[in-house]
């Protein structure tokens, strides 16, 4: 079956609209503005951003459907040969940055590449999601993994621990030896299941988004914090800015295809800090997100 565009593009405008919903209702007090824009090159998008909420002190949606002639680098490190292609590419992608350092940074994004000659197009989908605690509980590691697994698992028992591994590895900070969090699923260059299977792949995973992190948040969102943990989150934002803008293949992507900067950015927190070589006390709340979350583990089956 050829790709149907029209209906990726009519599901993750929907996607977009739905999870800004939940959100705002979760925040109880922000809104979303939205920005439209056009790319000269082709296409564009919808970036909404929300700041300065009662839980949530930013957090991005970003809806893109982008043309161009030629793809950039980034999109064709596992596709070499459709290097200098036409390409169409359609996603959702979102950051959310909360204010109580009990409640967890989460990212999910979801894509549609098809490239090539428009007789013989080369087609996949891609996407995930992943959390990023500072203060990790394992009710919430267990809850986050196995509504990852439950969302993947019709079509194949497979694709979980593929995908899971593929999380634990692509979010890896080279640079820094660690996690960024404790992963979730990650997936690209997908199209082995057919274009409606696939699709409908990528649906669940979108889906899957709210399932996982709305509860998470709502049990941990009114919970006390002192003026340390709020500076160890700040602290550990700075690890998500260094992946996000040395390792990111979409903050890669967007900025090599000409792309809107402030809405390939928009995934940054507020506010970060850098302190120069600090390590977490010994048996501290701090280093017990080193020591148990910071490390590969089947949640799905703790």
């Amino acid at each position: 079956m050829s790709p149907d565009i029209a209906a990726v593009k009519s599901h993750l405008l929907s996607l977009q609209d739905r999870i800004c919903a939940a959100l705002e209702t979760e925040d109880g007090t922000a809104r979303f503005r939205e920005d439209a824009w056009e790319r000269p090159e082709g296409g564009g998008g919808r970036t909404r951003v929300l700041a300065d909420g009662a839980v949530f002190e930013k957090a991005g949606v970003n809806f893109s459907h982008v043309t161009g002639t030629a793809l950039p680098p980034s999109a064709t490190v596992q596709r070499p040969a459709l290097a200098g292609q036409p390409f169409e590419a359609l996603g959702v992608s979102l950051v959310v940055h909360p204010r109580n350092p009990h409640v967890p940074t989460s990212h999910a994004n979801v894509r549609f590449f098809i490239a090539g000659p428009a007789a013989a197009p080369t087609w996949w989908f891609g996407g995930g999601c992943d959390l990023t605690p500072y203060y990790g509980v394992e009710e919430d590691a267990v809850h986050w993994h196995r509504t990852m697994r439950d969302a993947v698992a019709p079509f194949g028992d497979t694709l979980y621990p593929r995908f899971k591994k593929w999380c634990d590895d692509y979010f890896f900070i080279r640079h820094r030896g660690e996690p960024r969090g404790l992963g979730g699923l990650f997936y690209d260059d997908f199209n082995e299941l057919g274009f409606e299977r696939s699709f409908a792949l990528t649906r669940a995973v979108g889906d899957a988004y709210l399932a996982a992190y709305r509860p998470i948040a709502a049990r941990r969102k009114a919970t006390s914090h002192s003026e340390r943990e709020r500076q160890f989150q700040l602290y550990r934002r700075g690890r998500y800015v260094e992946f996000n803008l040395v390792y990111d293949r979409g903050t890669l992507f967007g900025l090599q295809s000409g792309g809107r900067t402030e809405s390939i950015l928009m995934s940054l927190p507020p506010l970060a800090r850098w302190d120069y070589d600090w390590h977490p006390e010994p048996g501290s709340p701090e280093a017990r997100l080193y020591d148990v979350f910071l490390k590969p583990k089947n949640w799905a089956d703790a």
